[in-house]
């Protein structure tokens, strides 16, 4: 079965936002190159998912720049770059199409908010009959504002909940040590 690597809007936008001196991992680049690479080597595909808000003016407008990713992250020649305009990477890209053109059965992924972006692309990969593993410590995400304006869970407190609501149900949650130390057609939950 192959494994694709997404790697979800890695991108400068969120560096160019007040909150990223709030980000959970603010190396989540060199992260991510680790995976990159492990996959490279192991001659699995990588796919980039970047987050565009045309029109917007904000960071995430593609007229601002920011819409690039992060720098130490380069994609190779053969390896897309989608652009999406919603929080899963499927709905307004062709990944689907890229995922079957590329024979792939499971989805490894990595990037930023692992609440928002990262988890809704887990459950919609997962609802499309993919294998889907989150490699937790190589997402990142900010505190979030409780929704009766009493608080907010920390970063550390989201990213735990968003592991407990996909492990056993739409994904397997790893980390980046495990992946490295595991040949890719040995990672747990990947048959």
């Amino acid at each position: 079965m192959t494994t694709a690597l997404l790697v979800i809007d890695v991108q400068e936008s969120f560096r160019q936002q007040p909150q990223w001196d709030r980000i959970s991992n603010p190396g989540i680049a060199a992260d991510v190159a680790r995976l990159v690479e492990h996959a490279r080597a192991a001659g699995e595909p990588v796919l980039w998912v970047l987050h565009a808000e045309p029109g917007s003016g904000g960071a995430f407008d593609p007229e601002s720049g920011a819409v690039r990713l992060i720098d130490g992250l380069e994609p190779a020649a053969d390896e897309p770059v989608l652009v999406k305009r919603v929080h899963n990477a499927f709905t307004t890209t062709d990944l689907e199409e890229q995922l079957e053109r590329r024979d792939v059965r499971a989805v490894r992924l990595a990037g930023i908010r692992t609440e928002q972006c990262v988890e809704t692309t887990a459950r919609l990969a997962s609802d499309l009959g993919y294998r889907v593993e989150v490699v937790l410590d190589a997402t990142a995400t900010h505190p979030l504002a409780l929704h009766d304006g009493s608080g907010e869970l920390t970063a550390d407190e989201v990213i735990t909940r968003t592991a407990a609501a996909l492990s056993g149900r739409f994904a397997t949650i790893t980390t980046i040590a495990e992946v490295l130390s595991t040949e890719p057609a040995a990672v747990p939950g990947f048959a």
